[in-house]
């Protein structure tokens, strides 16, 4: 058990903590302006190195393997 003597929440506190039971989980709405734009263009040495880490990736047998 903990050392810590006994605290009693405020009324304030426990408003708050009813307010929050009743909040529905779920994801925040995300602006649209903030995602990444239709057609990017990507360089051509970032879309080898993707393609290649994917390769690596799922050719690894194990936790830790070097290739």
């Amino acid at each position: 058990m903990s050392d810590q003597p006994k605290t009693t929440p405020s009324s304030a506190t426990r408003a708050e903590e009813a307010r929050d039971a009743e909040v529905k989980a779920g994801a925040d709405k995300v602006d649209g302006s903030a995602t990444a734009a239709d057609g990017a263009k990507v360089s051509e040495d970032v879309a080898a190195h993707e393609k290649e880490m994917d390769e690596l990736g799922a050719n690894q047998k194990g936790e830790g393997r070097l290739p």
